[in-house]
């Protein structure tokens, strides 16, 4: 497990544009050492900003598009068309606004193509194995104000799931209820680990998670009275990557960072 670093920027639009500027660079490193970039993509509001700036900036960005594959940490257990996908998000703000090849984007199952969200959930676990690369170059991951990352909510049974990679989530405490989200196992086959967190009501998850996954020797009082047992902490807290664990935050959503 790394030990998780801060990257604040004063506001939501700035940390954007710095986001976007770091995942173009580190896509484009990665292909310079010869490796074939697989991300992990979120939804959220301040991930379809994100989006935005990598629709901007992207085209001229030194990344080879057609190289690069994307996959999703969790999805709504909906139609297709609706706008409660993550995938359409992803691609109405910025997979269409750059040379990707259809082949390598891989949303996960609708409520069109799957008959239940655990059916969904197998088939893309089989297509994870069949088609992944092992781990994630960089996973993107929302927080809640829970705590909660992908659709693995507090106190939900997936958090235990270590026998599966992708599982279905039923009564979600935000709608709508049907989930299917990656476990901890899959999102810890990450390279790094790139949280995401914008607004005020983002300060206590974040505050909490982040010094929950403190190692022991750096944690200070205010860290000593949120530190719980790994099986106890926050979803957030029980994710890491294995070079880098960083998290981006705009001024509000840090406040509580003591």
């Amino acid at each position: 497990m790394t030990t998780p670093q801060l990257d604040i920027s004063p506001d939501a639009v700035t940390l954007a544009t710095h986001v976007a500027q770091q995942l173009l660079a580190r896509l484009a490193a990665a292909q310079d050492a010869g490796r074939r970039p697989h991300v992990g993509l979120t939804g959220g509001t301040i991930a379809n900003v994100i989006y935005g700036e990598l629709a901007r900036l992207g085209p001229g960005s030194p990344v080879n598009w057609s190289d690069v594959v994307f996959w999703w940490g969790d999805e709504r257990f909906v139609a297709e068309s609706s706008s409660d996908r993550n995938a359409g998000q992803a691609q109405s703000a910025f997979l269409g606004a750059v040379p990707i090849s259809a082949a390598n984007v891989h949303p996960m199952p609708s409520a069109d193509t799957a008959a239940s969200a655990d059916d969904g959930a197998e088939a893309y676990a089989a297509l994870l194995r069949a088609e992944g690369a092992g781990e994630f170059e960089i996973l993107l991951l929302g927080v809640g104000p829970d705590g909660h990352v992908a659709s693995l909510f507090p106190g939900f049974s997936q958090l235990e799931r270590h026998d599966a990679i992708v599982v279905g989530v039923h009564d979600s405490p935000k709608p709508p209820p049907d989930r299917i989200t990656l476990t901890f196992p899959a999102l810890n086959r990450s390279r790094e680990v790139w949280f995401l967190a914008s607004g005020a009501e983002k300060a206590w998850a974040v505050a909490t998670a982040f010094t929950q996954s403190l190692p022991a020797e750096e944690s200070r009082k205010p860290a000593e009275e949120s530190r719980k047992p790994a099986e106890e902490s926050l979803p957030a807290a029980r994710v890491s990557g294995r070079l880098a664990t960083i998290w981006f935050l705009d001024g509000p959503a840090s406040a509580d960072l003591t």
